[in-house]
């Protein structure tokens, strides 16, 4: 079993905790059964749990093929829109 520590808000985390043994009882193992359900509950509709089959190279190749940039131009672009939003991130 793997372990997560996490920081919530107050007021969620008093609501979670009362949700909790009230569903699973006061007994040990109750935030954890809560979780495990919250989590799977949340990936289970998240849009990112779409699971991606076939070549994945064949893919990015499809996704990049309209650009007119070489592999070098595409590397030095990326670097450029990275550093933008970087430093957009921090402050003065």
């Amino acid at each position: 079993m793997a372990g997560l520590r996490l920081q919530l808000r107050s007021d969620l985390e008093k609501r979670f905790r009362e949700t909790a043994m009230r569903r699973f009882g006061f007994g040990r193992g109750a935030l954890t059964r809560a979780a495990e359900q919250a989590f799977e509950r949340w990936l289970s509709t998240s849009k990112e749990n779409i699971r991606f089959e076939g070549d994945p190279v064949k893919a990015i190749d499809g996704i990049l093929g309209d650009l007119k940039l070489n592999s070098v131009e595409l590397q030095h672009s990326a670097r450029r829109v990275w550093a933008s939003k970087v430093s957009r991130n921090v402050p003065h």
